[in-house]
């Protein structure tokens, strides 16, 4: 059997060579990752490519998310689906912003 630490070493191998390097919320911005886990629910990577440039063009970071109308977040959403992902968002940003929720990951 391979032992858990084994696996680890493994796999991160094998995305170094195999994965995708592309992708423009491989960053160690915390925001722009919540961002696309948020977006990459239940949505196909091809699909979000689309949407997270003109996402983060109008909201680049959690301030201008949380200061924007829920409207203005919905009306960048359709073509994505479950809505309830962009309206969650919106309510969560305030709360980030203002550090009511922990810290967001770093």
């Amino acid at each position: 059997m391979i032992s858990s630490a084994d696996f680890s070493r493994r796999l991160i191998a094998w995305q170094r060579r195999h994965g995708r390097h592309h992708l423009p919320w491989q960053v160690r911005e915390p925001y722009r990752v919540w961002l696309s886990e948020i977006m990459l629910q239940q949505t196909q990577v091809a699909t979000v490519l689309d949407y997270y440039p003109r996402f983060m063009a109008a909201f680049p970071n959690v301030q201008a998310l949380a200061a924007a109308p829920q409207a203005a977040v919905l009306s960048l959403w359709p073509g994505m689906g479950y809505y309830s992902r962009a309206r969650d968002s919106s309510t969560a940003a305030p709360l980030l912003a203002a550090g009511l929720i922990g810290r967001s990951p770093s």
